[in-house]
């Protein structure tokens, strides 16, 4: 709502507020921590309908419906003045609305022009004092020129007005109203959501664009909390007989789900699988340096592999199939393991040595001296003593 209201020059608790007028609900509002609650259950769509009407009715300019307008408040005579930017328009508000009411009660915080007429008149008292902005009685000369002529308002036009300008602007406001709703897709069931996310990245493969848009389909993945199957997904839309190449063209794709998500690493097995089944010719054969280029990318972690070679599951592939894929990897699976041992294995000498390592000083010696020391044997005689003679 902040990113909205920034967006609209507007301060964020009117359109909050103007949710609740409209939908009859309570509003709560917490600026210290950026939180504008409107209380109940409301459709996403309908949000997005809503803050429309808001943009239209105390947003946009009545003449050029341009957004780059602001709001001057006069508590006094109870109305809302709206002047443009862009086209110079100035007129009043229709106040009948109950947000025109809060308005007034609450105008905002940087009112254009306040401080500037509070320094008018600050000057005009010290001209009096000096004598300088003496008049004659009869002289009307002194009649202040009317706001919208007024040349320390050029300020307020130092604003692009361009076409563009205005463009950029409408599109900057209509991406922030795009977050502001919650995603009624999050209702959806699971497949319904899988299946959005499947034909969201399949449009931009379409479209030539899925090579740098790796952080888009994250927050798409993210938005439809589908994130540990964004692997499954990515395998069955980017990958095909080429996988190796295609695993170093589109491994920052799918760093951004696998990194210390095991779960995403397990579609991916079952992404490659599927794979494997769609082409058993080329694939099949190529099973263990597949696996590798996997693992060496850190796109799947060494204890995920091993659990999956452990037990055959049918879940992506018949049985049989999956059987022959376990067979395939066996080499890579050994040698995986053999790797473990050898690593663990030096671990363990390297433990040892350290403890027959001892630092000795030598008062002569101007470093210390590192010896390795054996362990002292123990005698055979030591074994066999008498409990009385000690």
């Amino acid at each position: 709502m902040t990113d909205v209201a920034k967006a609209l020059s507007r301060p964020p608790t009117y359109p909050t507020k103007f949710f609740g007028c409209e939908l009859g609900a309570q509003t709560q509002f917490d600026a210290k921590n950026d939180r504008f609650i409107v209380n109940g259950s409301h459709e996403a769509n309908k949000l997005q309908d809503m803050l429309d009407v808001f943009i239209r009715k105390f947003v946009l300019c009545p003449e050029c419906d341009n957004p780059e307008t602001d709001l001057h408040i006069n508590p006094k005579k109870q109305t809302i003045g709206n002047s443009c930017k862009a086209c110079g328009y100035r007129g009043m508000l229709d106040t009948r609305h109950k947000l025109c009411t809060f308005i007034l009660k609450n105008p905002p915080e940087n009112e254009p022009g306040s401080v500037e007429k509070k320094k008018d008149k600050k000057n005009r008292k010290k001209d009096k004092e000096n004598g300088s902005g003496s008049v004659e009685a009869g002289n009307h000369n002194d009649i202040d020129a009317p706001d919208a002529v007024d040349g320390e308002d050029d300020e307020d036009w130092a604003e692009e007005t361009t076409e563009e300008a205005q463009r950029r602007r409408m599109e900057e406001i209509s991406s922030h109203a795009k977050n502001l709703t919650l995603s009624e897709d999050l209702e959806k069931t699971l497949e319904e959501r899988v299946n959005i996310f499947y034909n969201f990245v399949k449009q931009k493969r379409e479209d030539c664009a899925v090579d740098a848009a790796d952080k888009e389909i994250l927050v798409e993945a993210e938005r439809l909390d589908v994130m540990a199957m964004g692997p499954l997904i990515l395998s069955e839309l980017l990958f095909d007989e080429n996988i190796r190449d295609q695993i170093k063209k589109y491994k920052r794709h799918f760093l951004r789900f696998c990194v210390n998500n095991k779960k995403a690493q397990k579609y991916l097995l079952g992404g490659f699988e599927c794979l494997v089944k769609l082409h058993q010719a080329q694939l099949l054969p190529r099973v263990p340096v597949v696996l590798k280029d996997l693992y060496d990318a850190d796109l799947v972690e060494e204890d995920v592999i091993l659990s999956w070679a452990e037990k055959v599951s049918k879940k992506y592939v018949s049985k049989e199939l999956a059987k022959e894929i376990h067979a395939r990897a066996s080499p890579f699976i050994r040698w995986l393991k053999e790797a473990e041992e050898e690593s663990e294995g030096s671990e363990v000498e390297e433990e040892e040595d350290d403890e027959n390592v001892e630092v000795v000083y030598d008062s002569s010696a101007r470093e210390l001296k590192v010896e390795t020391v054996k362990p002292n044997k123990p005698d055979e005689e030591e074994d066999d003593f008498d409990i009385d003679a000690i």
